[in-house]
């Protein structure tokens, strides 16, 4: 038991250095410091820090073999065909439903702006979509999904590993709010707001994850996936609000399907 909360205190604490320290160029300015460079796409550098804390617990914990299992994990393409299309599409499905719900409330329909970020304007949706999936599809899930949810199913059931997991992924986030406009524009309630969204996720990521029999590539697809849809910040309120509405209700049904015990209909990944 000692061995078990030490290995996961020790990854937390490893990905949370790793990437505070690779965005401290961008936060310490709030605190009157400036001298340290910031590189292009800065930020993005951040989401490896989880990716490099599992590659480095599992090489501590299993050596070679344990580095060998993560990476096939995270090209483990092998999966049934319904789970590609859960990663790659059911985020556009749910923004299609919210389009349509739209245009039925207030007679606009319109996907003007998906793909379509102000921060990186010289991407198209195609790149925009690879580049989400790479840096915080691949650089967040192979660490969060990859190493840490399985550690943590070893004891606890899906659900629970899944909320105390939201938790530790919501506080790797609190160095944002020191630069980031649109984390530093939240008041308590968008914070709670941000942090059900995580929730909400995180169950839907457990489920794609365990049902996938631990294949990271769902994971990280999905992720990016979900990026495409709430970081094109040119879509119009009203159906980014209606999409979230209808990812919380699309949660609770594979809640009711799975259950909490695995979150899945197959036995829940822990090794």
């Amino acid at each position: 038991m000692k061995e078990y909360f030490k290995s996961l205190i020790l990854y937390f604490v490893l990905a949370y250095l790793i990437s505070w320290t690779i965005w401290l160029p961008l936060y310490l300015p709030k605190f009157g410091i400036h001298f340290l460079p910031v590189l292009p796409y800065h930020h993005a550098l951040g989401a490896f820090g989880p990716l490099i804390a599992a590659f480095i617990l599992n090489q501590w914990e299993q050596g070679s073999f344990g580095v060998k299992n993560l990476l096939s994990r995270m090209f483990q393409w092998k999966v049934n065909w319904v789970w590609y299309l859960v990663a790659g599409f059911s985020p556009f499905l749910l923004l299609l439903l919210a389009t349509v719900i739209n245009d039925l409330m207030n007679s606009r329909f319109s996907f003007k702006g998906l793909g379509v970020s102000s921060e990186f304007p010289e991407f198209g949706i195609f790149s925009f979509f690879i580049y989400n999936i790479i840096i915080y599809g691949f650089g967040e899930e192979t660490g969060w999904r990859g190493y840490a949810l399985p550690k943590l199913q070893k004891k606890l059931n899906a659900f629970n590993a899944t909320l105390v997991l939201t938790f530790l992924w919501a506080a790797w986030h609190t160095p944002l709010f020191l630069y980031r406009p649109s984390f530093m524009a939240m008041n308590v309630f968008g914070i709670f707001g941000w942090f059900m969204s995580l929730f909400t996720g995180a169950i839907l990521l457990t489920w794609l994850y365990n049902s996938s029999r631990g294949s990271i590539l769902m994971a990280a697809l999905f992720h990016g996936t979900i990026d495409i849809v709430f970081t094109s910040d040119s879509i119009d309120t009203n159906i980014m609000n209606i999409t979230g509405f209808l990812l919380v209700v699309f949660a609770i049904v594979v809640l009711g399907f799975t259950g909490f015990k695995n979150l899945s209909k197959v036995e829940r990944q822990n090794t």
